[in-house]
Formats: C-alpha cells, structure tokens, sequence
C-alpha cells in the first residue's frame, strides 16, 4: 500500500468517531475475486464487448445474444466467492451495527458477493445479475438458474464470431405470472438508474460523516455525484484503489493498492 494522502491512523480515528459511514464499491473490488470487467483492453466476450451487448438497441435486435452473454456471466461468477475486501466490509458493518451506528454499502457491481460475504445494508445501483425483470409486468425476482434456461445449456463460450446457435423466442426464460419475456434485472449503458435506489444513495453520501470510495475511480457520473454530495455534507472522503484518482479536490485519504490487501487493516478501530 502506498498512502498518498492522510495517514492510516487518522483514517482509523475518523472511522472510530463517526456515527454515519458510506462506502462505495466498483469493479476492481470484484477483479479481486477473478471477475472480468469486460470494460478496456482484453475485455472482450467474443468479438463483442459489453458496451455492446449491455443495451437496450442490442436487446431489441438480438435478445437472445444478449442472454447468451449473460449466461455466461452466470456461469463465470457462480463460480467465484467473495474476498478478503468483501469481507472486510461485511466485518466492519457488524461493528457498527453493535454499536448503534449506520454503516452503508453502495455497490457498482452486479455479482452480489457482497451479500454473500454478509453484507446487510446494501444498496446495488445497477442491479444484480441473479434477478430478472419482467418486460410486460416489471416483476422483479431472484433467479439463479444456470443455464438460464435449459435451451442455454453448453452455450456462452468465447470463442467464435458470433452466437453459439439461433434462440428462438420459446428458448429465452419467460414471467411465470403473465408469460412476458424476462430480461437480467440490470441497468445497461444508456439507462437511468432506478430512481428510488439513487435517492438511497444520496441520502446516505449526504448524511455520511465518513466516505469510503473503493475499486473505482468515482470520476464517472452518477459515482462521482455521490463523492460530491457526501464532501457537500461533511464528510471525510477516503479512496483505495490500483489506480490513483485523476481529482484530488474532495480527497482527504488515498491508499494506493488492491483493496482486498488493504481494507482487512485499514478497517480497524485504532484500539483493536
């Protein structure tokens, strides 16, 4: 770890004083765990990459292709468990809870290993991969069938130029209330994001006292809208991440390095 902004120790002494504690997670958090970001070089699934497929025009054209991506995202994550950042986090939130504190966790990602590592108060701005939503009625439901339908079995693999086979509209998974056709319960690239789920996040960067960024660089709007909003309340704004943030104007800590390496020291008490 390399600390480029605050020390560790006044880190640990705000995290001990303050009543109101946000962080927010992105991509390298889930890197850490052998997930691909299928963002920049190298993040290709066949010769798409997910700014591609991850909208509605690619669903409109192609819903099939577009499950078959997901299914394969399906198949890769299953596989994959949480890290010592993931539970750092789930730890910390235990200790705050014992204490009659507020913790929040933001998360960026869709792989909920979060959730599995034990995280309880979470707020997922983009949706989870291991829920569908109904096209026709808006149900949304857990779902963590792989192959997403049986027609799905085998299929997803990199390699090649296009889809392993043609999905008829029978092969995609359907709503078992109203038979309308299900689509990952996800926010693509040229969506809004669900407008309760950013208010919760708002609220809670408003209200922080302390401001945890971690795996991203929060330079990206919504994510850089909440580090605003939280620096607007108050609040102390810390970062851990691979890559050193291109703005310093709200930091007051930065530790430069993987955060499954630095988060199970830095989230300690001074005292413990």
């Amino acid at each position: 770890m390399r600390v480029l902004r605050g020390e560790v120790s006044e880190f640990q002494r705000w995290l001990q004083k303050s009543e109101r504690f946000a962080v927010l997670t992105g991509a390298g958090v889930s890197a850490e765990s052998g997930i691909p970001t299928f963002r920049g070089p190298g993040g290709l699934w066949r010769q798409y990459s997910a700014v591609e497929l991850a909208t509605p025009q690619a669903w409109s054209e192609n819903p099939g292709l577009v499950w078959e991506f997901y299914n394969y995202r399906r198949v890769l994550m299953g596989e994959k468990r949480p890290n010592p950042a993931h539970l750092a986090l789930a730890k910390i939130e235990k200790e705050f809870q014992k204490l009659g504190k507020a913790f929040t966790l933001i998360t960026q990602n869709i792989d909920d290993l979060h959730l599995e590592a034990g995280s309880q108060n979470l707020i997922r701005l983009h949706g989870s991969l291991w829920e569908v939503r109904c096209v026709r009625c808006a149900k949304v439901s857990p779902n963590r069938e792989v192959p997403i339908t049986p027609a799905f079995a085998g299929t997803g693999g990199v390699e090649g130029n296009g889809p392993s086979k043609a999905f008829r509209e029978a092969d995609l998974p359907h709503c078992s209330e109203c038979g309308g056709l299900l689509r990952p319960h996800v926010v693509w690239f040229g969506e809004m994001l669900d407008p309760e789920v950013l208010a919760s996040a708002q609220k809670a960067a408003l209200e922080a006292e302390l401001f945890l960024v971690v795996g991203t660089s929060a330079v990206v709007y919504p994510a850089a809208g909440l580090v605003e909003l939280a620096a607007q309340g108050g609040a102390k704004i810390a970062v851990v991440n691979l890559d050193v943030p291109v703005s310093h104007r709200f930091l007051d800590f930065v530790f430069e390095g993987a955060a499954g390496e630095i988060l199970p020291s830095l989230l300690q008490f001074p005292d413990s």
